[in-house]
């Protein structure tokens, strides 16, 4: 069973920093590009990050850039959303997606349940 999870959200204040992991189980994500989307209450999913095959290609939302960083460890089958200077804006449901292509291109074809950032003092 294919199946993509979320871990690392939680509350933390503003200024603060959380690390975001994304694991697969029957799923190599090796293969395909990997990209973060949150979604707050009553708004559309957005994308955040997204990261291709190579791990060099990387493309952020305006609004997280230079404090967001997405990477990719293929040994350990996950990948990572660093995330440092958080906003209270930056509160939301995190997920990850699995794009099946090498490229971020498209919408991912699989999804993950998604973790609970919030940010607030």
């Amino acid at each position: 069973q294919l199946r993509l999870v979320e871990s690392g959200g939680g509350l933390v204040q503003p200024g603060g920093s959380l690390r975001l992991s994304c694991t697969a189980s029957g799923l190599t994500l090796y293969y395909y590009a990997i990209a973060w989307f949150r979604q707050a209450p009553g708004t559309e999913r957005k994308g955040v990050s997204c990261i291709d095959v190579s791990g060099h290609n990387t493309t952020y939302d305006n609004s997280v850039k230079g404090r967001f960083a997405v990477s990719r460890d293929n040994a350990k089958n996950t990948v990572y959303l660093r995330m440092n200077s958080l906003k209270p804006e930056d509160t939301a449901r995190y997920f990850c997606g699995a794009h099946l292509v090498s490229s971020c291109s498209g919408s991912p074809g699989y999804w993950g349940q998604g973790t609970q950032v919030t940010v607030s003092s």
